[in-house]
């Protein structure tokens, strides 16, 4: 079964299908034993990792990598966050081609002008290219993906640039007529009302993914309440729940002068252990050294 057609039946199972942000194999690896459907290979937690900002200063390579070594390591479907797409049309092809044979279950490409800047942040650059153009970019992706499994995802942010919940439908619809699989549609609101009223209002035939970052609100009963939401994104929670507990430790041991007191509150040795299959390794070592 391909991994877009393994996300397809999540869907159908559970009429909604939760998707995590990871932003390597060990943190996607975490996310597959906590029950998780399906892994978000995050720009925002790949140059948070870098210690980067968002602003299309990762490459296609870095990120390709890291999609390519978490599909390695787990069998959930990934969703590859590839911002505008690396560039134009031309581009977009290319990346399709690859993170397909990367083993990613579908990508998403966003209407924003290149460079992005990342959505959230307070007064950051919000330019979208012509509707015309994005639809190009959906059309290509669709004509170079080599199985219809491989889901094409256009994402809007024109909610994000504040040209209003019309201008976000149409733009929706454009894509859709392009030949998108899916419509993600992002807000920076501070409670869900943006969005839900944008999904009442969605009359397209393909689904919705949202990532309910700014708006935690939005539980998955509320979502799929709406009837139209089959994706729900946790957009950076991996990266911001890895940074609490590394400032916390490391603000520990300097406050204590030692290790003593932080064992407690960390992974053992021997959970991580677990997590790199060291196991597997004394098992081979047994059997052929």
């Amino acid at each position: 079964m391909t991994k877009g057609k393994q996300l397809r039946e999540v869907i159908a199972r559970r009429g909604l299908a939760r998707v995590m942000a990871a932003h390597s194999p060990l943190s996607a690896r975490l996310a597959e034993e906590a029950g998780f459907d399906g892994i978000w290979a995050s720009g925002f937690e790949l140059s948070a990792l870098y210690g980067l900002p968002d602003v299309s200063l990762i490459s296609m390579t870095q990120h390709l990598d890291m999609t390519r070594a978490m599909a390695a390591q787990i069998s959930l479907p990934i969703i590859a966050d590839i911002d505008t797409g690396f560039g134009n049309a031309i581009n977009v092809i290319h990346a399709v081609k690859e993170y397909e044979r990367a083993g990613a279950a579908a990508v998403v490409i966003e209407d924003k002008s290149f460079p992005k800047v990342t959505s959230l942040v307070e007064g950051g650059r919000q330019d979208l290219v012509p509707v015309k153009e994005f639809q190009g970019k959906i059309s290509a992706a669709i004509d170079s993906r080599t199985s219809s499994d491989f889901l094409i995802i256009a994402r809007t942010e024109a909610l994000i640039a504040g040209l209003g919940e019309a201008e976000a439908l149409a733009r929706a619809s454009a894509y859709e007529e392009a030949g998108a699989d899916m419509i993600l549609v992002h807000s920076k609101q501070d409670t869900p009302v943006e969005i839900e009223s944008f999904v009442r209002n969605w009359q397209g035939k393909i689904p919705i993914v949202i990532v309910p970052t700014s708006y935690p609100e939005m539980t998955e009963q509320r979502a799929l309440a709406l009837g139209k939401i089959q994706v729900l994104i946790y957009g950076n929670h991996a990266i911001r729940a890895s940074t609490q507990a590394m400032q916390e430790a490391f603000a520990n041991i300097i406050h204590h002068g030692g290790a003593h007191e932080v064992g407690k509150n960390i992974a053992s040795v021997k959970e991580v252990f677990r997590l790199q299959k060291m196991d597997q390794v004394k098992e081979n070592e047994r059997r052929y050294l």
